[in-house]
């Protein structure tokens, strides 16, 4: 089966704060073709989001395919709030990368 990487296909992946305590996932296409593919494939899921960043289901606060904007967004809770001793990124835009190259199955 042909696949291609989320990042060709997604016009921005991206992660950023949501509050202290919380960091938020953005992935949102230009095309709805692209977006339709990618919501219909499966690769991702609240069970595969946590499969990917090794987290279990229950620290992923929100999941949600918005089709007004073609965007598919999704909250995880932090292991320590932002800027507290031992957190490694207090504006939470790092964490994205994981997402870069999911394989999505192309027709």
């Amino acid at each position: 089966m042909k696949t291609k990487p989320l990042a060709e296909l997604a016009k921005t992946i991206r992660s950023k704060n949501a509050g202290t305590d919380k960091i938020t996932f953005d992935i949102i296409f230009r095309e709805k073709e692209n977006y339709e593919l990618v919501k219909k494939s499966g690769v991702l899921t609240r069970r595969t989001v946590a499969a990917l960043f090794n987290i279990p289901d229950e620290r992923i606060s929100d999941f949600l395919e918005f089709d007004p904007a073609y965007a598919i967004k999704f909250t995880i809770r932090r292991r320590r709030p932002s800027g507290s001793p031992g957190e490694t990124d207090i504006f939470g835009c790092q964490q994205y990368p994981p997402l870069l190259a999911i394989e999505v199955p192309v027709p």
